[in-house]
């Protein structure tokens, strides 16, 4: 991981099947798991924060073609980074576009496509994704921290 990345924090574990374009556009942080068939597409720059969870079959895509038919056929790609908070869950499934920050504490449920930026705090699920509610103390359910 230390040849691949850009830069790797400390107890980082990735399951099999990882799967990016370059590697040295991707930043993570400590204390990561990625689990099963992630996938980070890295055209552009891609940081996952501190004690962050990324579920199974996680993709992030940090480039885009033109819509313009003619040049997208020349090769237009537009790279716009992706910033994953700290302390952050990314539900199995979900898909994060370029140009996306989400917000530290939050957590996107399973199967989302994040579209735009996300704050932190907060639950937020869907295609596109929505901020449904913030987190609170009523979250809790007494494991011992």
């Amino acid at each position: 991981m230390q040849k691949l990345f850009k830069k790797v924090g400390e107890r980082v574990w990735m399951e099999p099947n990882f799967t990016c374009e370059f590697g040295k556009n991707i930043t993570i942080g400590d204390d990561v798991y990625i689990n099963f068939g992630c996938t980070l597409l890295d055209c552009g720059q891609i940081t996952i924060g501190n004690n962050t969870l990324l579920g199974p079959n996680v993709s992030a895509y940090s480039a885009n073609h033109s819509l313009d038919s003619a040049e997208r056929i020349a090769g237009a790609l537009i790279p716009e980074p992706i910033t994953i908070g700290n302390r952050v869950w990314i539900g199995g499934g979900s898909t994060i576009l370029g140009g996306v920050t989400i917000g530290d504490d939050t957590v996107i449920g399973a199967g989302s496509v994040v579209t735009h930026d996300i704050p932190s705090g907060v639950v937020a699920a869907g295609n596109p994704c929505r901020v449904l509610r913030k987190i609170t103390d009523n979250d809790k359910v007494g494991f011992p921290v």
